[in-house]
């Protein structure tokens, strides 16, 4: 049990050792069941590597990666490495890819990879002379933001335009000044920042402003990634499992409570590959939400409807901030590792198959639920999982699985009765 008296006020906590953190914790916990050896395992990660990504770092947390099969995109078949938590996540990407292969599986198209930096005047006398000063001085504007990364321009990069908005707060009027950047195989978080940084100090100089926030957006609607797939009538289940799908979207694309859920769905796919590669999940979830609320209400990313021969036709339209260099994607191992099974040349590629494994796992979700309903499929793979919270041996997992899931009812404590029984029988 924790000390009363104990404070969680650890001075210089990062110099410490591996060991010694885990110490000062055991310390603070007092008599817990703390396992220091536990995180003293770091997996295929040494701890180094962890400890330069992270400040304070302890340990690690694997999660399970998997590889979705079936799946053709652009013409060639790929394997997609996916990292999640969750059971059925996987096997949902395999089977929809698995029925839309004699159609050419997913085609896909990106926009330009360009990120939005964006800088925040305050304190703007007149706002609309203020933003033609901005406007006039495009060309020294480039300058600073190109002599910031020489390097990405270089690679044919840098900066590629200016917006310049007015916006009233209900306070004061604030101008927005973004700044276009191409961030090529970068996500480009760093070189944007880096560039309002810059920049500012001019703007203050021509406007008389006050630069306060400079930090790029991640609703990089200027970079989105398109996939599209369409899956024949008669390997869906008919024009009855066609039709229905088809009002679940509608559901979705006219309420937001639905559509919640119905784009979480879609993210399940999306954040399982951008984590497997080393990306940043919570970038892509803050744009891919965001877009979802491009026309004023929070709709469907995807959109479906049928084609000529009455075949279901699904397509996902989103922002893909994502990149091959920089960050985790560049220091993690295991991603990297991820990014040769998924064998790619750049980061184009990798919004591209990113997208088109969104839209598959949309279309799993969505046949599941006006089919057998989600629970059926979900709970089978969960029982696994169930089966080993009820404390089920490696060689009593698989049994207890199939019990449970013949039971109809997926709950630890039917776990627990089917184990008893079990060892019982086996006494």
């Amino acid at each position: 049990m924790q000390d009363s008296t104990s404070s969680s006020r650890i001075s210089s906590f990062y110099k410490l050792e591996h060991q010694q953190r885990l110490e000062k914790i055991a310390e603070f916990l007092g008599e817990s069941d703390f396992n220091q050896e536990h995180f003293l395992n770091t997996g295929n990660t040494e701890f180094q590597t962890v400890d330069n990504m992270i400040e304070n770092a302890i340990g690690t947390m694997n999660i399970p990666i998997g590889v979705a099969t079936n799946m053709i995109i652009d013409g060639k078949d790929k394997l997609i490495p996916m990292a999640t938590e969750e059971s059925s996540v996987v096997a949902a990407v395999c089977n929809a890819a698995r029925q839309c292969r004699a159609t050419g599986g997913f085609y896909t198209h990106t926009s330009e990879h360009i990120m939005i930096g964006q800088i925040q005047l305050i304190d703007v006398i007149n706002p609309m002379i203020t933003k033609q000063v901005i406007l006039e001085n495009e060309h020294d504007i480039k300058t600073i933001c190109n002599d910031v990364d020489p390097l990405l321009v270089k690679l044919g990069g840098g900066f590629k335009g200016l917006e310049v908005r007015v916006l009233d707060d209900g306070h004061e009027y604030n101008i927005i000044v973004h700044i276009l950047v191409d961030t090529c195989d970068a996500m480009g978080a760093n070189a944007i920042n880096s560039m309002v940084e810059a920049l500012s100090p001019a703007l203050e100089s021509w406007t008389s402003a006050k630069a306060n926030m400079r930090i790029l957006s991640n609703l990089a609607d200027k970079r989105l990634s398109m996939a599209r797939a369409t899956w024949p009538t008669d390997e869906i289940g008919g024009e009855a499992v066609r039709d229905a799908m088809l009002s679940a979207f509608r559901f979705a694309d006219t309420d937001p409570y639905r559509a919640a859920t119905h784009n979480k769905g879609i993210m399940n796919g999306i954040s399982a590959v951008i984590l497997a590669t080393g990306n940043d999940t919570r970038a892509i979830e803050a744009g891919a939400h965001a877009y979802a609320c491009k026309t004023g209400q929070y709709r469907s990313l995807s959109s479906w409807g049928v084609d000529k021969d009455g075949n279901l036709c699904g397509s996902l339209e989103l922002p893909m901030a994502v990149g091959l260099i920089g960050g985790a994607t560049k220091v993690h191992p295991t991603a990297q590792q991820n990014l040769e099974i998924l064998n790619i040349d750049s980061a184009d590629e990798l919004a591209r198959i990113t997208c088109a494994v969104g839209l598959a796992q949309n279309f799993a979700a969505m046949k599941a639920l006006v089919t057998t309903g989600i629970q059926k499929g979900h709970m089978s793979l969960h029982a696994k999982n169930i089966a080993l919270m009820a404390g089920a041996k490696t060689h009593e997992v698989d049994k207890v699985t199939e019990l449970l899931v013949q039971s109809g009812k997926v709950r630890i404590d039917v776990a627990e009765e089917i184990l008893t029984t079990l060892r019982q029988n086996n006494m």
